[in-house]
């Protein structure tokens, strides 16, 4: 079946250009440099996964990369990085379809680290330590709300993470955005291991809200390895140091080695207002790795820089973010499968490769690319 319209290059780029600026504070009316310029070329430096200087020196009718870089060190100031925030978190609720249900949905939270390594105290002060990685032990650190809902994986609460807050204070946070756009009576909340604390666990209690959260397994001999014995997996009660009582479950899985031969490995999740058995629990929980194959997605829009101003990484980061839903929106409206039932998604029509590459196109249809750069001799002389 031929269909009578098409979803063209152009409007990707309307869509997500309008999106950005209805939502940002980003206001530039410079001799050579515009809004729309300084969009495109982040929204470029995102779908390439390339920084903005390379895409500065690959479009012609662009301002200078160090010229970008000021008006964005300009307006995103780091005092204001909550109002970003909120702008950030309005773009990405825009992407959010007309049919999606608000209520009974599937929920994940998750932590999402960007290495930062500046040195100045009053920078230092808006980022969280951790363990050493890429070179440092401080990092941007953003908490995310997923929600699930058929195919569509929207992340629709995002939230810059201070020092000084604790994981309670962060899940609070994520949950009052969801319900200010809509979003009640979540069926399943699913956390990871950096949220398995007694205030959080006694909090979903209180509230009486479904939640599976994974549990670490501690202990050489005691502590939840202890509770790591036999051969089936099971459900127990269980009492934390701190005096926390809760019911887990162990789930037994065979993990192949590094020689190929399986090897038993036990997995723990805290179970709160669910009396599902540990094979559900499992295989529920693992519908939560959507979040994670969400940030591997996200690596593939994230702009590079190495900018110190933690407001233009989390502008960066945002961005990116929004590419990702607007994609997924995009793929629901616009990629549906001419077949009985309910609607469904042609994965195959919008590939998230496609997308970014008609993003891309789009873009460098308005500012025409270099084709071509200085040579010290002719090549005619040395290729033909």
């Amino acid at each position: 079946m031929i269909s009578q319209y098409e979803l063209k290059a152009e409007d990707i780029r309307a869509y997500t250009l309008n999106l950005l600026k209805e939502h940002t504070n980003l206001n530039v009316a410079g001799y050579v440099c515009t809004t729309d310029k300084i969009l495109d070329v982040v929204l470029k430096a995102s779908a390439e996964s390339s920084s903005i200087e390379a895409v500065s020196h690959d479009l012609e009718d662009v301002a200078d990369s160090n010229t970008i870089r000021e008006y964005l060190n300009a307006v995103l100031d780091v005092k204001e990085l909550r109002q970003q925030e909120s702008e950030m978190n309005a773009a990405l609720a825009e992407c959010i379809p007309a049919s999606m249900p608000h209520t009974q949905l599937e929920v994940a939270v998750d932590f999402h680290d960007e290495p930062f390594y500046g040195k100045q105290a009053d920078l230092r002060a808006v980022t969280c330590s951790g363990q050493a990685k890429k070179g440092t032990t401080h990092f941007i650190r953003v908490a995310s709300a997923y929600v699930i809902w058929r195919q569509v994986r929207l992340t629709l609460a995002l939230h810059d993470v201070l020092p000084s807050e604790s994981a309670l204070d962060i899940l609070k946070i994520l949950l009052h955005r969801l319900q200010e756009i809509g979003f009640h009576h979540i069926r399943v909340l699913y956390l990871d291991k950096g949220f398995a604390s007694g205030p959080i666990i006694d909090y979903l209690k209180e509230q009486k809200q479904p939640a599976i959260i994974a549990c670490p397994v501690r202990g050489k001999e005691g502590g939840t390895r202890a509770l790591c014995h036999g051969q089936k997996s099971y459900r127990t009660n269980y009492t934390f140091t701190d005096g926390t009582q809760a019911t887990l479950v162990l789930m037994a899985t065979l993990v192949p080695d590094k020689s190929g031969k399986k090897r038993r490995k036990w997995l723990a999740f805290i179970v709160i207002e669910l009396d599902w058995p540990p094979e559900k629990v499992h295989h529920e929980y693992r519908r939560r790795f959507g979040i994670e194959c969400s940030y591997r997605i996200l690596r593939r829009v994230r702009a590079l820089t190495t900018s110190r101003n933690p407001s233009v990484r989390f502008f960066l980061l945002a961005v990116g973010m929004i590419l990702v839903n607007t994609w997924v929106f995009f793929r629901w409206e616009f990629a549906r499968l001419l077949a009985p039932g309910l609607r469904r998604v042609d994965e195959t029509l919008l590939r998230f490769h496609r997308f970014t590459r008609l993003l891309i196109r789009a873009i460098e249809d308005i500012y025409d690319v270099v084709m071509a750069i200085p040579a010290s001799q002719s090549p005619e002389s040395v290729i033909y």
